[in-house]
């Protein structure tokens, strides 16, 4: 799923947190926007899988979330808020399309690297690919809880989904555009660039 997906996700999860939990509903929706595009730090080093953990991530999340209930503070709240936002975000690749370059031709049969399975998971598909008008809509739907937040996240949220229609317009050329750039990289450079952009 596209980026602007992953981060109101995050912002859903804020939401539910700041109403139950409480804390400062800056710092808890700052740590759930990191925490859920954190993963893809990985995009040119291993993408889904150095830094997605679909299992194992959960159990430092359900830790967090033990210590954010028996202390609320703004801080473990936070904490709990990122780690779960990043587990919650393999999961959702999971439910997407496969790791290639253009993925609406569902040729590719890996979705998520499963650290605790020592094997790639297949793409449920669900959302078909990252930039799908799928996507946009989950986009849209799990945006709308977070525009009862305070300023200035409700004008975040309409930025964000309309960032999100800008890529799902442009998703299919972009691939071109990425295959034809990594294609005009100088020969050193090539071997830092994931081998699906030569497709």
């Amino acid at each position: 799923m596209m980026a602007m997906t992953h981060a109101l996700a995050g912002l859903l999860l804020a939401t539910f947190v700041v109403q139950l939990g409480g804390g400062d509903p800056a710092t808890v929706v700052a740590a759930a926007v990191a925490g859920s595009v954190f993963p893809d730090l990985d995009i040119y080093a291993g993408h889904r899988k150095t830094l997605h953990f679909p299992v194992f991530g959960w159990f430092p999340a359900g830790l967090a979330v033990v210590l954010a209930l028996a202390i609320p503070t703004t801080a473990t709240l936070a904490l709990a808020t990122f780690l779960v936002a990043a587990a919650l975000h393999p999961v959702m690749d999971l439910y997407g399309g496969g790791l290639e370059l253009r993925p609406w031709e569902g040729r590719s049969e890996k979705a998520v690297y499963s650290h605790y399975h020592g094997r790639w998971l297949a793409p449920r598909r669900l959302v078909p690919y990252d930039g799908s008008p799928r996507d946009l809509a989950l986009a849209g739907a799990l945006g709308v809880p977070a525009l009862t937040l305070p300023e200035p996240v409700p004008p975040l949220v309409v930025v964000t989904i309309v960032v999100g229609g800008v890529y799902v317009a442009l998703r299919k050329r972009l691939a071109t555009v990425w295959s034809q750039v990594a294609q005009a990289l100088p020969p050193e450079l090539r071997h830092h660039v994931p081998e699906r952009f030569y497709e």
